[in-house]
């Protein structure tokens, strides 16, 4: 596996860099913005670790721009920001995870373990479509229709909303959320779900009669006609 870190703080780089080394992956630095983009468009790369914080272009443009010509790369924002504000700035610029300096080796490596494995082995064995009700999933195009009308969500949004869609009628609980689509755990008492779970709401039942997503207090969310 070969892994792309984007890191300005050159300790932090090679610290890195000899970790991944250690368990048997290649990885290259980039100590800028500009240059992390440059690679990460020319070569061929298992997973991005970038970031927020960077000379010359910083990571969350970087991030929009690579998310649109390599769509399928794992990109994973290393960053002293830790506020729910800016990792929900982060997961919309189309980070797939997010670990807050300081940290530990072994957590960077589990998280990198687990964004590999799942996008090794997760394209659609169940087709190209998700339906339910009157609202369509395109897992191709990535495109989220409802009564014929496109709904525009961030990538975080587009996980999330794919996760409902695969386990309808269900009471899904925060912390399972948060482990499926973000493969991660949120310390207890946070409403880093809610947020997300507010921000979906808006844009697919905002503006329609029957509503998809509805609140069990104590218990989760369920996707669900009425």
């Amino acid at each position: 596996m070969d892994i792309l870190i984007i890191e300005d703080e050159e300790r932090i780089a090679t610290l890195v860099k000899q970790g991944l080394e250690e368990h048997g992956y290649q990885a290259t630095i980039a100590y800028d913005g500009i240059s992390g983009k440059k690679l990460a468009l020319q070569q061929d790369f298992d997973l991005i670790i970038t970031d927020i914080i960077l000379p010359k272009m910083d990571g969350l443009e970087l991030c929009k721009e690579i998310r649109v010509r390599k769509p399928g790369i794992p990109i994973l924002m290393l960053t002293a920001l830790g506020t729910t504000d800016d990792k929900v700035e982060g997961f919309d610029a189309g980070a797939d995870d997010y670990l807050v300096k300081p940290f530990e080796f072994r957590e960077l490596h589990a998280r990198i373990r687990a964004l590999l494995k799942r996008n090794n082995g997760n394209v659609g064995q169940q087709g190209l479509l998700l339906k339910y009700a009157d609202i369509t999933f395109n897992l191709h195009t990535m495109i989220v229709t409802r009564h014929d009308r496109e709904i525009s969500l961030t990538p975080k949004e587009l996980k999330l909303l794919r996760y409902m869609m695969e386990h309808p009628e269900r009471v899904l609980s925060r912390s399972e959320i948060a482990e499926n689509v973000w493969e991660t755990t949120f310390d207890t008492g946070t409403n880093f779900i809610d947020v997300y779970i507010n921000y979906l709401r808006k844009k697919i039942d905002k503006d329609f009669d029957v509503k998809l997503i509805h609140t069990k207090p104590g218990l989760g969310f369920i996707f669900k006609q009425g």
